[in-house]
């Protein structure tokens, strides 16, 4: 079982830059794959970025060049860092545990706010 919880989200204006950080409790969080996702208003739920076990990375190209995903397995935590942000990055921000298998572990979310 894996708990994750999600923090950093709030409200910044276009250009500015959030870090997400999502702590995970549960065992084996090193072999796991991680992912964030985004979901907007009226939206579908969309894979912003994925890091697998062994460090590999991959983005949705909207956010490449301007977002980082990164883990920690020390600390058992997985990182979103957001640059440049945009008021089409406006949603609400989840992270995934096992992102593809058929039960992935969900946080449950922090809003993420970008104004022009």
């Amino acid at each position: 079982q894996v708990q994750l919880v999600e923090s950093g989200g709030g409200s910044v204006q276009a250009g500015g830059s959030l870090r997400l950080s999502c702590a995970a409790s549960g065992s084996r969080f090193s072999y796991r794959h991680l992912a964030w996702y985004r979901q907007a208003p009226g939206k579908q739920r969309e894979l912003v970025a994925a890091i697998r076990s062994g460090g590999s990375t991959n983005y949705v190209d909207s956010v490449k060049g301007r977002f980082t995903i990164s883990r920690d397995n020390a600390k058992n935590t997985v990182y979103l860092q957001m640059n440049s942000l945009k008021p089409e990055d406006t949603a609400v921000y989840y992270c995934a545990a096992d992102y593809s298998s058929s039960s992935p572990y969900w946080g449950q979310g922090t809003q993420v706010t970008v104004s022009s």
